[in-house]
């Protein structure tokens, strides 16, 4: 894999994405697969979707232990469910595999296929400093000051209008976020809440950009992006991660994402 461009580096400073197709090979895309696959045949429901409530207490119960297995997750493999998936009782409605919306958020930490990927030589380059609604990556992961967070979004299978590629506003990076998801206070009634309100977005800036399993694209945290639902009879598997320029950075404490004894961020560089 080629260095990325100064006319590629342009093109991110300009729009706040970039594009880099065939970034990573079928081999490694498929190795990846593999590794879910193999996760999700050893997954069980947690127990908070296990449960049939009958009282409002109980439902409280509920809602405060999915709080804590999403709060308590970004040193673990956990698993997050589609909507309606699951009856009362935690059973699948559908096959399990097509269940999971999200594994997170520790892949790259525990399973050694991810862990190679996140740190492979490829990633290392120097330069680059269901429905998913239009947001910025640094209403959820803010740092003092912003601009030092970077996402790393890889398709594992062919991403296209049809199957929920990703949409850009380009050059929305420019303006900062007027919203931020924050942890909520000890005792209130949901684990997160957001703080400001997010602009309303006019669709038709919005542009597509499909990409070819293998490829990466490069988020920046402020630039706005999209998902739209997957209409089509295809999967649209993806790894994401991102990065934080460390030196001279403040990670927010009111990030849900919090670095634990156990698992500190991890250097990108080792």
């Amino acid at each position: 894999m080629a260095s990325v461009t100064q006319h590629q580096m342009q093109k991110f400073r300009e729009d706040g994405f970039l594009v880099l197709e065939h970034f990573f090979s079928p081999e490694e895309c498929d190795s990846m697969r593999s590794s879910i696959q193999r996760i999700l045949d050893g997954m069980e429901v947690p127990p908070h979707c296990r449960t049939e409530f009958s009282t409002k207490e109980e439902e409280q119960l509920q809602a405060q232990g999915s709080s804590d297995y999403f709060l308590t997750s970004g040193d673990k493999i956990r698993f997050f469910f589609e909507k309606g998936v699951l009856d009362e009782r935690g059973n699948f409605l559908i096959a399990k595999e097509k269940s999971v919306s999200k594994i997170g958020h520790a892949l790259h930490a525990h399973d050694p296929v991810f862990k190679q990927i996140t740190h492979s030589s490829k990633v290392q380059q120097p330069g680059i400093g269901g429905e998913v609604t239009p947001h910025q990556d640094a209403t959820f992961l803010h740092t003092e000051p912003l601009g030092r967070v970077l996402g790393f979004w890889i398709a594992l299978e062919d991403a296209t209008q049809e199957n929920g590629c990703l949409w850009f506003i380009p050059g929305s990076h420019t303006s900062g976020i007027t919203r931020r998801m924050v942890r909520a206070a000890q005792g209130a009634s949901t684990c997160v809440e957001f703080v400001g309100s997010e602009p309303a977005y006019d669709d038709s800036k919005f542009i597509p950009v499909p990409i070819s399993k293998g490829g990466l694209i490069v988020i920046h945290g402020e630039v706005v992006h999209k998902s739209a639902m997957n209409s089509s009879a295809f999967s649209r598997h993806v790894y994401t991660f991102h990065v934080m320029e460390a030196e001279g950075t403040n990670w927010s404490k009111e990030n849900w994402l919090q670095p634990t004894p156990e698992l500190p961020f991890p250097p990108l560089y080792t």
